[in-house]
């Protein structure tokens, strides 16, 4: 199996193309967006120098299984996923903000709380705490989307004072980001896992707000096994975690940290063929179904015509 690292496709009525860190997303005419979500893996915000082998089909398939299950609640930008590595969906005028929400004192939460800090974004953090307890209602700890370098936290009442968005359209993703968190949790809950934290992107589509980007995947989300949780907690031990943590932790213990000056250690087929396997297992323990990969030997080829052949048959009302 070819990994898709790179992408630079020309589909017809392509206007711009941007490459991101995972996705490349590319506009078609004035209505359309074409994510191809390549093989790319990224750890200390550098992207390795090799594709991770069906990587992308995992978290196409992740996110696609899960906006399907969520649109009832918000539309969604997506309209079809004609690729295992593809979808295709409306093009949004994004809002510049990530709602992250956390349901547990976890990763930046746990860092913040521990330097003293009893409030984050704003939402208060209980005294008496310690690191993957439970809060007692989710909090919304929003964050900039910074054109370029690191994304940063923000209040509410600093995203009204800086006229970010309305405090109407504050109220409305206040609520939805509420109501998509619950939806997840409970789907999490069906497949024995914990949802602890994740991150959902929002556009205005004709006025109306729109989930975009992905949504619930093991890149945008944190899982905790649910089997064994209390018992961990009461014994102060570390929570079994669901992500892609074990590939910055083989990383680190070959001294790499995406520190300036320090050059990836190289990843052999073996151990591609492990984290290949981990994403795998993340895709069926998160979707409880069976993962079946797409072993094309030209995968860019196989993108390129079902991406024109979908374009050919559907694009007519759009764009």
């Amino acid at each position: 199996m070819k990994a898709i690292r790179n992408t630079d496709f020309q589909f017809s009525r392509q206007t711009k193309a941007y490459f991101g860190k995972v996705r490349d997303m590319y506009t078609i005419g004035d209505d359309l967006m074409v994510a191809v979500v390549s093989d790319r893996i990224s750890a200390f915000d550098v992207v390795m120098p090799r594709g991770i082998p069906f990587k992308g089909q995992v978290l196409n398939g992740v996110a696609s299984h899960f906006l399907d299950a969520v649109s009832d609640i918000v539309p969604t930008w997506k309209l079809a996923t004609p690729d295992p590595n593809v979808t295709v969906g409306h093009k949004c005028e994004p809002i510049r903000l990530e709602m992250v929400i956390r349901g547990y004192l976890t990763g930046h939460a746990w860092r913040q709380y521990k330097a003293g800090h009893r409030e984050l974004c704003g939402a208060p953090m209980p005294e008496g705490m310690k690191e993957h307890d439970r809060f007692p209602d989710p909090i919304i700890t929003p964050a900039t989307k910074a054109e370029e370098g690191h994304d940063e936290d923000i209040a509410p009442a600093d995203i009204l004072a800086r006229g970010i968005v309305s405090p109407e359209l504050w109220a409305e993703l206040e609520r939805v980001t509420r109501a998509l968190f619950k939806r997840g949790t409970e789907l999490a809950a069906k497949q024995g896992l914990i949802l602890v934290d994740t991150k959902y992107e929002f556009g205005l589509r004709h006025g109306v707000l729109t989930l975009i980007d992905e949504i619930h995947t093991p890149d945008s989300s944190r899982y905790f096994y649910a089997e064994g949780y209390e018992r961990r907690q009461a014994a102060g031990e570390p929570q079994k975690q669901l992500s892609k943590e074990f590939v910055r932790e083989w990383l680190m213990a070959r001294d790499f940290m995406g520190k300036d000056g320090q050059t990836p250690p190289h990843m052999d087929d073996e151990f591609l063929d492990t984290v290949t396997q981990r994403y795998v297992e993340l895709y069926e323990k998160i979707t409880g179904m069976d993962f079946q990969g797409d072993d094309h030997p030209d995968p860019h080829a196989r993108v390129s015509e079902a991406v024109e052949t979908w374009l050919r048959e559907n694009a007519n009302g759009h764009g």
